[in-house]
């Protein structure tokens, strides 16, 4: 299999033109005339998991996150991000990026997230687009039986990967929890769209002092924040398994690294 075969199937499930305008997606190194044989998914294109790809002998790093999502003037490897370039191209280790165009694909990766802290199927989008209602930002699903908010809690923690910050919830603990809404990653801008769905919490990253305590003291939905590495952790299996469902013949892995910012709790 080449890369183009590659490339192929990954945007016919993530299509680039889905992409936020100001987003970096799709082959960021790489020949597309070069052979495939092994893609690692990760979130994060970090030394770790170059390391990762290397020890693995991965032809294709598949990543969440771009690499130069504001552009550069430079590879040189007096920078970490031109460092893990050079390795890469040194390599013959081909580097995609699937970033809001697979936030907003079906599946994608708030179905994958959805589906990891234990809500059921018929999952809708948040915030579908106008033009297709079956995709956009996060989804609305139901856990499989009405639960406590903190209930619902340990079920997320016990689904996620751990991470150092674990998760926190805002919210009375003994709330019955119906209805839930996830998105992937930084939530802050849906906040009054979870609101206006009606959930009963809302799963989503890097959420902040201000806009969390006002939206809870409004009488919004409970909230629970986890890290923004893991809230994204689960579209990698999603995203492997679409790849090994399409025929093509390359084995795939997911990252074993943990990229998370924040490497100890106290």
């Amino acid at each position: 299999m080449t890369l183009t075969n590659v490339i192929e199937v990954l945007e016919a499930a993530y299509p680039p033109a889905r992409a936020e305008s100001w987003d970096a997606v799709g082959l960021v190194s790489g020949d597309p005339a070069q052979e495939v044989r092994r893609v690692l998914f990760a979130v994060d294109p970090v030394a770790a998991v170059a390391d990762e790809a290397l020890e693995w002998r991965a032809d294709l790093i598949v990543v969440h996150h771009p690499l130069y999502l504001r552009g550069t003037t430079s590879v040189a490897a007096t920078t970490p991000k031109g460092r893990l370039i050079r390795t890469l191209i040194k390599n013959d280790i081909a580097l995609y990026t699937a970033h809001t165009n697979a936030d907003v694909a079906n599946p994608g990766v708030s179905d994958a997230l959805a589906k990891a802290v234990g809500l059921v199927d018929d999952l809708m989008p948040l915030q579908p687009f106008p033009d297709d209602p079956w995709r956009g930002l996060g989804r609305v699903g139901e856990p499989a039986t009405e639960m406590t908010l903190g209930e619902f809690a340990a079920q997320v923690a016990k689904g996620l990967p751990h991470t150092p910050g674990g998760i926190r919830v805002a919210g009375d603990l003994s709330r019955p929890v119906r209805r839930v809404a996830v998105s992937g990653g930084a939530g802050d801008s849906l906040l009054n769209t979870a609101k206006a769905a009606g959930v009963d919490v809302f799963l989503t990253a890097d959420l902040r002092h201000h806009p969390a305590s006002e939206f809870v003291e409004a009488g919004g939905p409970a909230l629970i924040d986890a890290a923004h590495w893991a809230t994204e952790w689960p579209w990698l299996e999603s995203a492997a398994s679409i790849l090994r469902s399409s025929g093509v013949t390359v084995e795939t892995r997911v990252s074993a690294a943990v990229t998370d910012a924040w490497t100890r709790g106290y």
